[in-house]
């Protein structure tokens, strides 16, 4: 796929946000309401133990906001997108262009994290900030490797969600799938806790996954927790999982897709 043919996937990813823009209004009080929460917790846990994990309290409460703040940009929907299209028979229109499909899927997730960025994140980053003690990026150079590792975090989420779309092909249905994926890719990528708060063996494991890039990475990048040379490897450790994942999503595609019944039309 071309990039002027990547760019127009992206502008109708776009567009087709725009038809539900008033669900991302309301999405800006949703997260709101999670970063209260957690503010609550952590505030109650700080009272007790003035320093935890290797945060300070402001630390911590811009950690939560942070990770809920581009959790909204990352999230995307290819994989129940992919679900329906294939119950409802329209995965046959997509598979008669000459594109690659999943870099289709993909582009147009890109279209809906711009749309995001620019009609939930900003706006939820605005009201945060006013409303909660964040503390700004440790340096404009860490900004910079921020906005690198969360445009890999997009990438990332494209890349699995799409590989457990293409089970959808052969399952009935994905919706226990769909589930548990949101759950793993939360609790591992450090959203509901950081990753630093998890037992060894989970710990470990968790280094050996690519949920942790997800949010963790680029929590602790903005944070300023990690050194240059550690920064260096975990965003050649994030762009080596993207490549991965791509060409294992083609891969998978191409397996599952060997045998495909339409259900609707």
């Amino acid at each position: 796929m071309t990039a002027a043919v990547a760019l127009e996937f992206s502008r109708i990813g776009f567009l087709n946000m725009l038809a539900f823009r008033l669900r991302y209004y309301t999405g800006v009080v949703t997260y709101f309401i999670n970063v209260t929460v957690y503010y609550f917790i952590w505030r109650a846990v700080f009272q007790v133990d003035t320093g935890f994990a290797g945060f300070g309290f402001r630390e911590m409460v811009s950690y939560v906001a942070v990770g809920w703040m581009i959790r909204s940009m990352y999230f995307n929907n290819i994989d129940t997108e992919m679900a329906e299209d294939v119950l409802e028979g329209k995965i046959t229109m997509a598979l008669l262009k000459p594109v690659s499909l999943q870099m289709s899927y993909i582009a147009r997730a890109g279209g809906e994290s711009l749309f995001r960025l620019l009609l939930l994140t900003a706006p939820t980053a605005a009201l945060l900030a006013v409303v909660f003690p964040v503390v700004p990026p440790a340096s404009p150079w860490h900004l910079g490797a921020f906005g690198a590792s969360l445009a890999g975090s997009v990438l990332l989420v494209a890349a699995l969600n799409f590989i457990v779309g293409s089970c959808a092909v052969r399952m009935t249905s994905i919706l226990g799938l769909l589930r548990a994926k949101f759950w793993m890719q939360d609790l591992m990528s450090g959203l509901l806790v950081p990753v630093t708060l998890f037992p060894g063996p989970l710990r470990q494991l968790s280094s050996w996954l690519p949920f942790e890039h997800v949010g963790f990475t680029p929590m602790m990048i903005y944070l300023g927790k990690l050194t240059w040379p550690e920064i260096a490897g975990r965003l050649a450790l994030e762009t080596a999982w993207i490549a991965f994942l791509l060409a294992f999503g083609a891969w998978f595609w191409r397996v599952m897709s060997r045998r495909l019944t339409i259900h609707g039309g």
